[in-house]
């Protein structure tokens, strides 16, 4: 046999034996991405069967298809998450995780898009940064944000789908402070109180007073307290059944305003929140003067629903 049909021979052996080696690496792929797929439809179905009623381990585990053992990881790791809940009788049933992520998905879904034109509105009328921020999980975090271009030359430090702090800040201190006790006092049981500014709520003390006076008032500010020169005025926005899922709030540098000249702008801001909230289905009561004793319109101030409407009538 000549040396070329040898090496020809070889090589076609040698492709063979790689076409094989592949095949073999793409069955224990497949085998892998199934038995992971698998894995997952059994904790989905382990979920869904939580809701439905308590689940004991050996249930867990007969779910799963695994060992008791393996199926007790697994449910420690739903439960850190909070998918699910451990019971006193030792069972496992739907975890407040879960319920939150879908309240969240349904108020959230429509949220940015409902209040874009009203932020921006706000943003044209008072001149300052705008923001959006909602509570997600344990943090709050912005979802939308209008530059001002006063800010050029120096940039705020927020950014959408960033985390701001929850007690030194406007828009973190009132969601904070509408939230059901139970519920703010499992989250600031994780907050480790830190002075960042001489104007920092840095106890609990000190900040639950704070927070009483933002119910009082229905707005809050942030003088410095994470960022000594930047300040900031928040108004709740609210959900279908009034509670409260959002802040907006209008920010500027010291130098630019300070907190005084803000507050001017809080009527204009409450007016901003209420008409994102009547867009999530909240019905307001009747307008009063409380919280804002020292925050009136001044004679001739426009408000949102005067600015939507010239520009309505300029793209008529």
């Amino acid at each position: 046999m000549c040396n070329a049909v040898k090496w020809r021979l070889h090589v076609e052996r040698t492709n063979i034996a790689h076409v094989a080696i592949s095949a073999a690496a793409g069955r224990r792929r497949a085998r892998g991405d199934f038995a992971l797929s698998q894995s997952i439809r059994r904790a989905i179905d382990l979920i869904r069967r939580s809701a439905e009623h308590p689940l004991s381990l050996t249930e867990a585990a007969d779910v799963l298809g695994v060992h008791k053992s393996t199926a007790l990881r697994i449910l420690q790791t739903l439960e850190s998450a909070r998918f699910v809940r451990r019971t006193g009788a030792g069972t496992y049933v739907l975890g407040s995780g879960l319920i939150e992520l879908s309240e969240l998905a349904l108020g959230s879904m429509d949220l940015r898009q409902f209040a874009a034109t009203h932020l921006r509105v706000l943003q044209r009328e008072t001149g300052h940064t705008v923001h959006l921020a909602q509570l997600t999980g344990d943090e709050i975090i912005y979802i939308d944000k209008v530059d001002s271009p006063a800010f050029d030359a120096v940039k705020l430090p927020s950014r959408v789908g960033r985390a701001v702090s929850i007690y030194a800040s406007a828009v973190g201190k009132t969601i904070l402070a509408y939230l059901p006790t139970e519920e703010r006092d499992r989250l600031l049981s994780h907050v480790s109180f830190e002075r960042f500014t001489d104007t920092t709520f840095a106890d609990r003390d000190s900040l639950e007073a704070e927070l009483a006076r933002i119910r009082e008032h229905g707005w809050a500010t942030d003088n410095g307290e994470h960022d000594a020169y930047v300040m900031c005025v928040a108004a709740p926005v609210r959900d279908s059944r009034g509670r409260v899922m959002a802040a907006a709030s209008i920010t500027a540098i010291e130098v630019i305003s300070n907190l005084d000249e803000l507050k001017s702008s809080l009527p204009l801001l409450l007016e901003t929140a209420n008409r994102i909230s009547h867009e999530l289905g909240y019905t307001p009561p009747p307008p009063t003067d409380r919280g804002l004793s020292d925050a009136r319109r001044p004679a001739g101030q426009r408000t949102p629903a005067d600015v939507r409407t010239e520009s309505m009538d300029l793209n008529a």
